[in-house]
Parts: C-alpha cells; structure tokens; sequence
C-alpha cells in the first residue's frame, strides 16, 4: 500500500545505494516521493535520474543542495552563482517541488558573520531570477547554530523569513525540525511562515541524547526528544500540508542498517510518533 505524506530523502540510505537502488527499495516498501542530492543524481547522471522519477511517477519534494554563498573574493562568490543555476536547472529536470538552499557559514579566515549574512542575501537576489523564469522555488534552510561557521550563517527560521521578505516572490524556507526544535520563537515563526505562504518543506529526524557526533549522528523519529507531532500541527496550522521528508545522518547506527531495514522503520515510525 503507498504511504502517503512520507518522502524520503536519499541521505538517509546514501551509505546503502546509489539512486537508482534507493529508488526501487523506497518503491517496496509504498514510498513514492524521494528527495535526492546532488552527488547521487550525478552519479548516475541526470538523464537517468530524470527518467527514474519520471517511470515510476514519482514525487521529489526537494532536491539537494544549492547554497554555500559567502566567498573569500568575488570570483569565488561568482563561482557559487553559477552553480546555484546549474542546480536550479538540475531540479526542474527532475520536477522537483524547491531547490534547498544550504546558505553556507563564514569565507575563510573571516570573523565577520553580519558580512556573511550580507553574502547570503546577495547570492540568492543574484540568482532568483533565473529560479523565477524557470518556476523553481528556493527553500533556505535554516541549520542550528552549531552550523553558523561552516554550514549556514542562517540559524533562525526568523533570519531566512527575514532574506525572503526582502527578496519577494520565489523564495521560502525548508523547516527542518533538527535545526529549529530548540527555537523558543518557533511557534510565532511558523505560523508568520504560514501567513507569508513561505514553507516549502517539512525535514523530519530526531535529536539524541546524548548526541555523539554534531553532523553524523542524527536519530530515527521518536529516539529523540523532538516533539515530531507538536510542530507537525505548527506547521499544518500555517497551512502548508506537503509531505514530510525523513532526512538521517548516522554514520555509527542507520547508515549501517540494511537498508530495507532503514525504509521499513521510517514508515512504522511516520505512522506512529510523527
């Protein structure tokens, strides 16, 4: 039977397969909508992937990742711009619902985060209109502030609503609940998503205690101590009823699962704790 409302982001069994693997496992266990990345549809190669997502009429919630802005000098800021678009083409291949925006941390050598920030605004200004004449939306992540320096300089979903008020039209946000859970603002955040028509997409994972490793120790939905359906209801409320995408990075336990182990898990857990 599909299970409708669950994506699955291939990072999540990125250790187990390639795409096009991934693809026919989440197949057999009812899962139609997959969110890829980048590396994963190169691998195979965008042609293929294309026709992965178009033969088995599948949904991609979002496609992995564009973003990292700030640059140590202009050409390296340029350089990003231009692979910005290239990722804006590589998702309207594959019919995705946004492109995530990852926004990137500080440029090298610098202490500057009010700049970085600045950088940030600037990139995505720089290529919204090519999203724009493409009808690709952008969804700006916001990531914990653990990722200030080296991931995402945008750690609220308060700053990335911020950047999309002062852009306009074709610009949201990815809530992923592992980045915001702790935000005493969060309630207030999303429902001024909600009223500004910004969210885009709904991560799912879980915060363990203790958490061993900041990147690569992600848990399954309800190991944690997130409160998967409290913010689920947030997000509802605010009106935006997509799909929810497990997103897991577990270098020590889920990326060392069989697979089929991973998937049939991520559907019992959607069903019951989120």
């Amino acid at each position: 039977m599909p299970v409708e409302g669950l994506s699955i982001n291939l990072a999540t069994v990125r250790q187990q397969w390639d795409m096009r693997q991934a693809v026919d496992a989440c197949l057999a266990q009812g899962i139609t909508a997959i969110a890829p990345w980048r590396d994963q549809v190169a691998k195979i190669g965008l042609d293929e992937a294309a026709r992965l997502v178009a033969n088995n009429d599948l949904k991609v919630t979002g496609l992995c990742r564009g973003g990292m802005f700030p640059a140590a000098d202009p050409a390296g800021r340029a350089a990003a711009i231009d692979d910005n678009k290239r990722a804006i083409d590589e998702a309207c291949t594959l019919r995705a619902d946004c492109l995530v925006l990852v926004v990137g941390g500080l440029p090298e050598t610098s202490r500057d985060i009010v700049h970085a920030r600045e950088m940030v605004a600037d990139g995505i200004a720089a290529i919204l209109p090519h999203a724009r004449a493409a009808g690709m939306p952008l969804a700006i992540e916001p990531l914990h502030p653990m990722y200030a320096a080296d991931r995402a300089c945008v750690n609220t979903l308060a700053q990335a609503l911020d950047i999309c008020e002062l852009l306009g039209d074709g610009v949201g946000v990815a809530i992923d609940v592992y980045h915001v859970w702790w935000d005493p603002d969060l309630a207030r955040q999303i429902a001024r998503a909600g009223a500004m028509g910004r969210i885009l997409a709904h991560h799912i994972c879980d915060w363990l205690v203790p958490t061993r490793d900041l990147l690569l120790d992600r848990g399954m939905m309800g190991d944690g101590v997130i409160d998967l359906k409290g913010i689920r209801a947030m997000i509802e409320a605010a009106g935006f009823h997509g799909h929810q995408e497990v997103e897991i990075f577990s270098a020590e336990n889920w990326w060392k699962r069989p697979g089929e182990e991973v998937l049939a898990t991520c559907v019992e857990r959607f069903r019951t704790v989120c």
